[in-house]
């Protein structure tokens, strides 16, 4: 069974069951400030879990693609993947174990659907602890459809799901595995305790919410989360080695091979590096390819992205791949994706070009940072305790954008190790130094001080005005956030924009940068400010004295800074996303582009 094949016949058992099918989600969760990535299938749910009626209705089902970053060092390895697709099926307050058990047992032994042998299936329960008990419930639902005793297995750790974030709907688990070596007889291990059992399906009884205090309160409906990873699925019902060898990734590894002009099977430490390469270029396609317009950079969701990508690079350097080593690699990740995700093909173009300057970028910060560790490794070499110190990891860090992780890894390949906790150190003494700077300067959103972020706080000054003169005056700024890569404004409006307001917006921004309007400040009184027109951010608290910037004649505003000197020196503004913030607020986000991007 193909993966397409896969996702289809999960989507129809569960529909058959009725389950509404629901869309895939975004990348990024939406409200809620304690995760970077979705990281389940439940993730976008949270709000129904935890009461709030869906649209759909009580059951629903769909294939959620997810980022797992807390495993990056198990990448490579057979069965661990950064990007998984999520199989899942949700039951909001209607069934519960039983119910769950007998659906995810039909659907894995069924000749109609995936047919596996109920004597090849083992399952675990949760043990309980001091606070929760033993869930014999689970375990007795199973034993009633036929799996033996001996395959039911009780473990603590692996068998509770925490929340998504740092809070929200929680609960113990029964985790499904198949034996890969059924004739291998018994040889006492249980499933987690080495490679014989591929875990491939996790049913979650959400009974708890634990809440920022650390305590865990009844939910006010149970409800069933279960997530089944395609890849893992897929590998057993197609006889694969390894995730990585399954119909949709081993055209992709084959393509990273034949770049490495290396043969893939052969080598284990080069196969590692060939399974990095794919895996971390198929997460940053499908991060660059998500509709919240993730972009590299040193923050959040950006800074996992550069991670991905200079790791895959580094590996690539290992395997000495020629040029623009990602780009091959990448043009085969859509190719397999498109049909299902066909957003990556749409966006192909920004990918692949998103790529190549970010391999450019830290190809040059490589060479450095690797020239500088080695005129220094001999001093390191000789230290009794050959460790690379805090303050020289963070010179790397800091002067060449050389990433810990990859400090690490070639401080491995000597036979040193790095003192992270001095890493740590003199990282935060960075950050208080950047944040006290920043705070005599800076408000509103504002990441740093750089050319950059200038850039994109003009820009927000000409896309308010814009929207005021497209939608009305109704509009008023509810909100920024502004990095080095990307622009977040949160406006007053009751309802999406249209595709064709977005883009006479998009094109009135554009037609001021091309103007090439100066920009100007004056400080005056408040008052004098708003009777002589300017904008102010409703409800803000000001001073009596405040600094009004203007762009030519077009856009006046109340504002702290800093900005560019002229229009001009934007760039191409580009809208990636319009969505809804919150009620009667919508969010932009939006880059700077050069001409030639």
């Amino acid at each position: 069974m193909k993966v397409d094949e896969l996702r289809n016949t999960y989507l129809a058992f569960f529909e058959s069951r009725g389950h509404a099918r629901i869309p895939n989600h975004s990348l990024i969760p939406e409200n809620d400030p304690t995760a970077l990535f979705v990281m389940a299938g439940v993730h976008p749910l949270v709000p129904y879990v935890l009461g709030a009626p869906h649209p759909s209705g009580r059951r629903l089902v769909n294939v959620q693609k997810c980022i797992r970053t807390i495993d990056i060092d198990l990448v490579g390895d057979q069965s661990h993947l950064t990007l998984i697709e999520m199989l899942g099926n949700w039951s909001l307050g209607d069934y519960f174990k039983q119910g769950a058990i007998e659906l995810s047992y039909e659907f894995l032994t069924d000749s109609r659907w995936l047919g596996f042998p109920v004597e090849h299936l083992h399952v675990t329960c949760f043990a309980g602890n001091d606070t929760v008990p033993r869930d014999d419930e689970a375990a007795s639902a199973w034993r009633s459809l036929g799996i033996a005793e001996d395959h039911v297995h009780f473990l603590e750790d692996d068998n509770w799901w925490g929340p998504a974030g740092q809070t929200g709907p929680c609960g113990p688990t029964t985790e499904m595995y198949v034996d890969l070596y059924p004739d291998a007889g018994d040889d006492g291990r249980t499933p987690g305790n080495g490679d014989r059992h591929l875990e491939i399906w996790n049913d979650v009884f959400m009974q708890y919410d634990k809440t920022r205090e650390g305590r865990f309160v009844p939910l006010q409906q149970q409800c069933v989360d279960t997530g089944m990873g395609v890849e893992r699925t897929a590998a057993v019902l197609q006889g694969a080695a390894s995730v990585y060898d399954v119909d949709v990734l081993s055209p992709i590894v084959a393509t990273a091979a034949g770049q490495a002009r290396a043969a893939y099977g052969e080598d284990a430490e080069r196969d590692r590096s060939i399974r990095i390469v794919v895996d971390h270029v198929r997460a940053a396609v499908f991060m660059l390819g998500d509709d919240a317009g993730i972009t590299p950079s040193n923050l959040g969701q950006g800074y996992v992205l550069r991670r991905l990508i200079r790791r895959a690079i580094r590996h690539g350097r290992k395997l000495d791949m020629p040029g623009e080593m990602l780009r091959a690699t990448a043009e085969s990740v859509i190719d397999q994706y498109a049909g299902a995700y066909p957003q990556l093909a749409e966006l192909g173009g920004t990918i692949l070009s998103e790529l190549s300057r970010e391999e450019r970028r830290f190809s040059t910060a490589l060479t450095k940072g690797e020239a500088e560790l080695q005129k220094v490794l001999p001093r390191l070499l000789e230290r009794a305790d050959q460790v690379i110190p805090g303050d020289v990891a963070f010179r790397l860090y800091d002067t060449f954008g050389f990433p810990l992780e990859i400090t690490a890894e070639l401080a491995g390949e000597h036979g040193l190790t790095v003192d992270r906790p001095g890493f740590d150190r003199e990282y935060a003494e960075h950050q208080k130094r950047s944040k006290a700077g920043a705070d005599k300067t800076f408000k509103g959103g504002l990441a740093d001080a750089s050319e950059s972020v200038q850039r994109l706080h003009t820009a927000t000054h000409l896309l308010h005005q814009a929207l005021r003169d497209e939608l009305g005056a109704h509009v008023q700024q509810k909100g920024s956030n502004i990095t080095a890569e990307r622009l977040r404004f949160d406006f007053s409006h009751g309802k999406p924009m249209s595709p064709e307001e977005i883009e006479r917006v998009q094109a009135a921004v554009n037609d001021r940068i091309g103007d090439d309007l100066p920009i100007s400040m004056q400080v005056m009184k408040l008052q004098e400010a708003l009777d002589g027109g300017a904008i102010a951010l409703f409800g803000e608290k000001y001073q009596k004295d405040v600094k009004v910037y203007s762009i030519g004649g077009y856009s006046q505003e109340v504002c702290g800074g800093p900005h560019a000197r002229r229009t001009g020196e934007l760039g191409r503004f580009r809208i990636v996303k319009e969505q809804s913030s919150s009620a009667g607020v919508r969010r932009i986000r939006a880059v700077l582009e050069t001409a030639s991007s």
